[in-house]
């Protein structure tokens, strides 16, 4: 009889068909598996011969670290950090969360984890050591062209060239693409997404309006259509943003989606407190989650080999139509008239419905947003 190899946890996984750290947490007597699966994997070590190894001072746990400075995507990540956890808890695996930019405790984590994840917009240098322990780690947002590293995201620019698309397939033809502060790498993406499509049509126009987002938006628009440009839809690269855009516009007199339609990005918990409900494009930050835990997993049971390929996967958004966008009003039957004038027609009799209507969404829209909200 051949000599026998040493028996590991990875061992004793395969033959109970479960993962390394369901079989670790039942060793470990810790909770996640069911009394039925511990006997079974507890039988099987014994069969094997395994032998539990001396202390280590490297953990079985997943390390979870998000970058605490980034309060433009702190929805976002809570809905990555659920994901995480869900994915954890039917694996049954355990982890450590922590929070921070610190880029000290960001290498001291890696070095007492078996695997890590970086969410958010983590310092090079910290990231440069955390990869330098030769642990896995994937990685959630940007990073470098070509990179080798490990990737989940989602579909910024696809999701820029779908929201364009459905608003010219709405008759829109001059549309705004709301920036807000420029720098953000995903407004970029969104942006140039929506660009490919508008230069498809000869007929359509995109705008970028970019501009400090407490109290500019108002500015930034007056000087649009002081160049003879008049949007008939917002392309808005946050929620946030199609906040301010809409509590701006309604505040103006204008009707929202007879008027003017917007749209957000993101569907986040604001999308449905405001009235009309924002169309937007939803992404699936808790799927993004599991997909990337299971992607660590993966690496750490099959580490990579010299030569192997970074791994890149992308979880598809998709548009969620809602009262905040509808077809281009055909403005050669109407003219743009000053803001008293269309108050006061507001509240003719003909159209006191409307004018009640768009009064009631204005008090809503800043009793649930009394400031800009930053995104």
């Amino acid at each position: 009889m051949g000599k026998r190899g040493r028996v590991t946890l990875e061992t004793i996984a395969a033959e109970v068909g479960l993962s390394k750290y369901a079989v670790s947490r039942s060793l470990a007597g810790k909770n996640g598996v069911s009394e039925e699966t511990r006997e079974r994997i507890r039988e099987t070590a014994q069969r094997l011969g395994y032998i539990k190894p001396a202390n280590s001072s490297v953990s079985n746990e997943i390390a979870v670290v998000f970058h605490d400075h980034d309060s433009v995507n702190s929805e976002l990540y809570m809905q990555i950090q659920n994901g995480v956890q869900a994915e954890a808890h039917r694996q049954g695996m355990s982890l450590r969360i922590r929070w921070t930019h610190n880029k000290g405790q960001l290498a001291e984590m890696a070095k007492t984890c078996a695997g890590l994840l970086l969410v958010g917009p983590h310092d090079r240098e910290a990231v440069d050591a955390a990869v330098a322990t030769g642990i896995p780690i994937v990685r959630f947002g940007w990073v470098d062209p070509l990179e080798d590293a490990d990737q989940v995201s989602g579909t910024d620019h696809e999701s820029g060239q779908a929201v364009l698309q459905y608003l010219i397939d709405l008759g829109h033809r001059e549309i705004a693409y709301v920036y807000g502060v420029p720098g953000y790498r995903g407004r970029r993406e969104r942006f140039y997404g929506a660009r490919e499509i508008a230069e498809r049509y000869s007929d359509a126009n995109l705008h970028a309006m970019q501009f400090e987002e407490q109290g500019g938006f108002a500015d930034a628009y007056r000087a649009l259509k002081a160049k003879g440009v008049q949007p008939t839809a917002f392309f808005c690269a946050h929620d946030g943003l199609a906040l301010t855009v809409i509590s701006e516009l309604l505040g103006q007199g204008y009707r929202i989606p007879d008027d003017i339609s917007v749209v957000g990005f993101g569907d986040f918990s604001a999308a449905t407190q405001i009235s009309p409900a924002l169309t937007t494009v939803k992404m699936e930050g808790q799927e993004c989650g599991a997909v990337g835990l299971r992607l660590l997993v993966q690496r750490i049971e099959n580490p990579r080999l010299p030569g192997m390929p970074a791994c890149r996967i992308y979880i598809a958004s998709h548009i969620v139509e809602r009262r905040s966008s509808g077809p281009r009003r055909d403005r050669s039957k109407s003219t743009e008239v000053p803001l008293d004038s269309r108050r006061q027609h507001q509240q003719r009799p003909t159209h006191e419905a409307a004018a009640i209507a768009d009064e009631e969404a204005i008090e809503f829209n800043r009793r649930m947003w009394p400031t800009d909200p930053r995104n």
